[in-house]
């Protein structure tokens, strides 16, 4: 296995990528380099650095089947330190001293990603996005925010599959319109029933698809969208500083949900288009697609974890465009103290409101 690592031309020390000037810096002579800068270097690193893959071999206890199936150990060059981690680690810090390094064996070959998207947004602003999550929770409990422990902040490149697709849609929906009136006699209400037809095509560039079996796929997609413009061709220097993994899951196990993303997505855009009815409800709906191309890109995602009470909250920040999620324990007396709230005005309000319905009615009379 090899590993890469970026020192600085001027003091030797590592260096790292800066989401905030987009350059390479050297946190100790303060020494900044563009990343474009850097790739005539990579072939040259990863030539001048080849380590050996360390052999599992213990002269104790023998290893159980299995045991040993999925790990890895690397060696840091700058301390001699080992990094243990999984057959999908792609980027990482030592343990030991800290120094960015990049397994780049794992980004090699048919495993090197198409695209990047490199950080914009940093860990003091993560961690100022979880203090604003916090902010207007009333069911919050007033200890989480104090005494919660703060786990880890990292950033995180996680692996995605990108689809382009075509698509060609034909929908029906039943639809009405209510019109009512009165006279002197009688209330009238007009109901018109109609069929309406939406029939088109669509084009999506690249619906993405996590691709990594470790990361929650609703999370990833709960901080969509990315910026794809944003986008790069790929080069290890992005990932030092980062922590990185490649893809465990194939782009042929993840064809099934894009397909019904996009599907989902025909069926939500034309449905917008039917409009100035009282009540629309699809009756028959005939979607096909047709595939394109499909890359593999790396998307930058703020990982933060938190545990209170024994039990661990995870929370993930966009690192493009910084929209937070993450859920939040709830505050079970405080819960139940807005429910009686609000079950005691609803009933009072059900009590004083025929009253002033006759109150205004013998007024008027």
């Amino acid at each position: 296995m090899a590993l890469l690592e970026y020192k600085c031309p001027n003091c030797g020390g590592p260096i790292q990528f800066d989401s905030s000037t987009q350059r390479m810096i050297c946190p100790y002579c303060e020494s900044e380099m563009d990343v474009a800068a850097l790739r005539a270097l990579d072939a040259d690193m990863a030539k001048s650095q080849e380590s050996e893959e360390i052999v599992w071999d213990y002269d104790g206890g023998s290893w159980l089947p299995n045991e040993q199936q999925g790990m890895a150990v690397y060696s840091c060059h700058s301390c001699s330190g080992e990094i243990v981690g999984d057959q999908t680690l792609g980027a990482t810090t030592c343990p030991f001293c800290g120094n960015p390094v990049v397994m780049t064996s794992r980004f090699s070959g048919t495993l090197r990603p198409d695209l990047v998207i490199p950080f914009k947004l940093g860990k003091d602003a993560a961690l100022s996005a979880l203090e604003k999550h916090y902010l207007g929770k009333r069911l919050l409990p007033k200890s989480f925010k104090d005494r919660n422990h703060l786990n880890e902040v990292k950033g995180v490149y996680v692996p995605f599959w990108l689809f382009d697709a075509n698509t060609y849609a034909r929908i029906t929906y039943k639809a009405t319109k209510v019109r009512s009136w009165s006279d002197r006699s009688y209330n009238y209400v007009e109901t018109s029933t109609f069929n309406v037809i939406r029939e088109g095509g669509l084009s999506f560039d690249g619906v993405p698809v996590d691709g990594s079996k470790a990361i929650d796929d609703p999370l990833m997609e709960s901080i969509e969208p990315y910026a794809l413009r944003d986008a790069v061709g790929f080069q290890t220097a992005y990932l030092a500083g980062y922590f990185a993994n490649k893809y465990d899951v194939t782009s042929s196990e993840c064809t099934g949900r894009a397909n019904e993303r996009v599907s989902n997505s025909t069926v939500s855009a034309f449905a917008r288009t039917v409009v100035g009815y009282n009540t629309v409800a699809p009756l028959t709906k005939n979607v096909t697609m047709s595939s394109g191309r499909v890359r593999y890109a790396l998307l930058p995602v703020w990982m933060l974890g938190t545990t209170w009470q024994e039990r661990s909250f995870i929370f993930a920040m966009n690192g493009q465009t910084g929209k937070f999620v993450g859920d939040l324990p709830v505050d079970k007396k405080e819960k139940r103290r807005w429910f009686w709230k609000i079950f005691l005005i609803a009933a009072a309000l059900l009590v004083l409101i025929p009253q002033i319905v006759m109150l205004i009615m013998w007024g008027g009379a």
